[in-house]
């Protein structure tokens, strides 16, 4: 069922959705280029052969990035718009990329995903911090991947960017990620123990991890992960609920 949250997220995203394709056009921004996908690429290793699930992947710039490099792709986002979007500025790799409208915190629609041979990988750029409940998203990509997969996200880093004074309690806010934009977003915030806790539970281990930040400063804007699926039993953890 979808949450109050996920449908004020939802409204935000389809409300800045031209603005945003528009800003990021087919190459994206900086930050993107020199900050996320450098990183991000190199855990994740895209090339021929591989079938990849692209997370909340906004106007397709990246699952292109992939397609250049051999990949095949389905990849999904909430966004009715950003996805129609996605489909029109990526219509060159449409043979490769399979894009979908599906909600990552809809267990039942992540479920759909499914085909018939599970994913060697999947990756998120810039997204986890968007989505009101990721739970249901780490429990459906055990589900999802082979048993040698993994996973790269990209995410800000919950220690340095945030307009609040709160890190341990997970909470949310509104915020301006491209000055201009036509409504402020959601962001959704957890420590790294919420966010690695929640891999753990769900049977990946932590086995690549890079900070990042823009420009020259010491405190880095951004935290890359890459996860993969362990053998054996899910670790149990005393944290419940990651909301």
């Amino acid at each position: 069922m979808e949450t109050d949250a996920t449908k004020d997220s939802l409204s935000a995203w389809e409300a800045n959705a031209e603005f945003w394709d528009s800003y990021m056009g087919d190459d994206s921004n900086r930050f993107h280029r020199e900050v996320v996908r450098p990183r991000v690429t190199e855990l994740l290793h895209p090339q021929k052969g591989d079938w990849i699930l692209d997370i909340s992947c906004g106007n397709g710039n990246y699952s292109a990035y992939m397609a250049e490099r051999g990949a095949r792709v389905v990849a999904f986002d909430y966004s009715k718009t950003m996805v129609k979007l996605a489909q029109k500025r990526q219509k060159a790799y449409l043979d490769r990329i399979d894009f979908q409208i599906v909600d990552a915190t809809n267990k039942t629609e992540l479920l759909t995903l499914k085909r018939d041979r599970r994913y060697h990988k999947a990756v998120s750029l810039m997204a986890i911090m968007d989505i009101s409940d990721i739970v249901p998203l780490f429990e459906v990509l055990d589900q999802l991947l082979d048993d040698n997969g993994i996973f790269v996200f990209a995410t800000q880093h919950p220690c340095f960017v945030t307009l609040t004074e709160q890190y341990l309690t997970p909470h949310s806010y509104l915020g301006e990620a491209i000055a201009g934009q036509p409504q402020l977003q959601c962001y959704y915030h957890r420590s790294l123990q919420d966010i690695f806790h929640l891999c753990f539970q769900n049977g990946f281990v932590v086995d690549g991890f890079y900070e990042e930040s823009y420009g020259n400063k010491e405190k880095p804007d951004v935290i890359i992960v890459r996860v993969k699926k362990a053998t054996g039993k899910k670790i149990q953890s005393s944290r419940a609920r990651f909301e």
